[in-house]
């Protein structure tokens, strides 16, 4: 059993006989000597969908939930769904668009690596990884005179989002960017 203190978000634990997906973490450090830290933590039902808020210390125990890791690949969207396919056994996941809302800029059909998390079978989320590739499709012109100093300009990628480049870069070209903090990081 895991402490509060261990879990990450995407956990997976059982509270009350119900498995829940943990969303978002916050730690708050009591200012008063001797007060254990506290975490208040989102959690997901995995059926229903319902939020669940909780407090606990540090020290309290959490029931590990059920979860199964499995590669899968981007198919298709179709109005809010978001489609994965197993690439072992072909078999294809269905999954709400809100579910995976702050990955979805960075999901393409050629992206590899892609982990979709289970629990009793059904897909609760989806694990990218750390930096893809992708293309800028629209952006000011790139400047000859451009320095190596750390001078940024706006870009529009090929799946929709806009990130913040340095301003030598050019549309059409292909750069990398890490998906937990949205920045680029270098030419693909």
């Amino acid at each position: 059993m895991p402490k509060a203190s261990d879990l990450k978000k995407g956990s997976v634990v059982e509270i009350d006989g119900e498995v829940y997906f943990t969303r978002q973490i916050e730690k708050r450090n009591p200012s008063a000597r001797g007060a254990s830290t506290l975490f208040k933590v989102r959690f997901f039902n995995v059926r229903s969908g319902q939020k669940l808020e909780q407090t606990l210390k540090g020290d309290d125990f959490i029931k590990d939930g059920d979860l199964v890791r499995r590669s899968v690949q981007f198919s298709y969207r179709e109005g809010d769904i978001t489609t994965f396919m197993d690439t072992e056994n072909y078999s294809q996941y269905a999954l709400n668009a809100e579910a995976i809302e702050e990955q979805s800029g960075y999901m393409t059909e050629d992206l590899e690596g892609m982990i979709a998390l289970l629990v009793d079978g059904q897909i609760v989320g989806v694990e990218i990884p750390q930096n893809v590739e992708l293309e800028i499709t629209e952006t000011a012109p790139g400047l000859k005179a451009a320095s190596a100093s750390a001078r940024t300009k706006p870009a529009l990628l090929s799946t929709g989002i806009e990130i913040q480049v340095p301003e030598y870069l050019e549309s059409g070209e292909r750069i990398k960017v890490n998906t937990t903090t949205g920045k680029f990081v270098s030419r693909a």
